[in-house]
């Protein structure tokens, strides 16, 4: 069991709380339906512990030193593809990336077959993909843990945890919550069709009671049936608009979490062209929000936030984006120690 350390109770509550240092040891992590409520907190925890290592103490530790992490991205990445490899050297470890356009894929290898060859070289492995299910798949031949970092229009578990770290290190909120807590509005914003990290996002929120979401986004990219349907089964408090009202849904938010409209999705670029520009996070916008209340964003960004939001205190999209390092730090001690 860890307890809190000093301090970190005000930012999760005045309440002492102590929690399993992983139930993830060894195992992969494909998707928020493999995580509860206790897992969860471990990761805040931990996140905050790593967090308080980088910012306030010698920025990093040995803790996984002589450990190897495979990156293999089958997709274009900064921010997730980087902050993994920060997170594992500042963990004492090194980091193998597997370029596909400068590898056996080149000459047909399989993905299975490159899951395998990485499994003999390294102790964990990272992977993006552009096909749904292609997570569950390299997993199925792995021997050694798969880290999900976005499989085609599925899901993005890690992106949802430091979404969620993010919530409660701007907010609070999340730690400990309960039926008695205060209601917790959260507005999830563009393309809801396409976008992983909302699918993860929504699943993730939905553990937690007093959580209220509300999807926006043009009728063309609603959020998935089976995204929707999963959630009411679980008696998830959701609330669906497609006429892109966004002053009156921003008004009542504590957070609202945007996304691109995603063109590389899009089987033509006619059918980009009819929801491109669809709405816009801008100055006007905000002064309808909360006081306090906090604009997210997986980024990258293209028109949905104007430029102009970004000296708003209220813009949380680069902490956000610098939390993803600390929760991937994290995770790594916890699925590799």
């Amino acid at each position: 069991m860890l307890n809190l350390l000093p301090g970190l109770s005000d930012l999760l509550g005045s309440q002492s709380v102590s929690v399993p240092i992983s139930k993830l040891k060894g195992r992969h992590l494909l998707s928020v339906r493999e995580l509860d409520v206790e897992a969860v907190t471990s990761l805040l925890l931990e996140a905050e512990v790593q967090k308080r290592l980088v910012l306030e103490g010698a920025g990093g530790c040995d803790r996984l030193k002589h450990r190897v992490l495979a990156s293999v991205f089958y997709e274009p990445s900064t921010r997730t593809s980087c902050s993994f490899q920060a997170a594992m050297q500042r963990l004492g470890g090194t980091v193998v990336c597997v370029n596909p356009d400068n590898s056996s894929v080149q000459k047909g290898e399989t993905l299975d077959d490159t899951i395998q060859t990485m499994g003999c070289y390294c102790d964990a492995i990272v992977l993006r993909h552009p096909v749904k299910g292609s997570a569950a798949q390299a997993a199925a031949v792995s021997t050694k843990p798969v880290i999900n970092a976005g499989d085609g229009v599925g899901e993005h578990p890690t992106q949802a945890l430091l979404d969620l770290f993010t919530i409660q290190t701007e907010l609070g909120g999340i730690v400990g919550r309960d039926a008695s807590s205060p209601l917790l509005t959260v507005t999830l914003l563009g393309d809801l069709r396409n976008g992983r990290t909302v699918h993860s996002l929504a699943k993730l929120l939905a553990l937690y009671p007093q959580v209220r979401l509300i999807f926006i986004s043009p009728p063309a990219l609603a959020m998935p049936q089976e995204t929707v349907d999963e959630l009411r089964s679980i008696n998830a408090d959701q609330d669906i608009v497609t006429d892109l009202s966004l002053g009156e849904a921003i008004g009542q938010s504590d957070v609202v979490y945007v996304t691109r409209i995603q063109k590389e999705r899009f089987a033509s670029a006619a059918e980009y062209d009819a929801v491109a520009g669809s709405y816009c996070v801008d100055a006007s916008l905000m002064r309808q929000a909360k006081e306090r209340m906090i604009v997210m964003h997986p980024l990258p960004r293209n028109a949905e936030i104007h430029s102009e939001v970004d000296t708003d205190p209220r813009a949380a999209y680069f902490r956000q984006m610098q939390n993803g390092m600390f929760i991937r730090m994290a995770i790594l001690c916890q699925v590799l120690e």
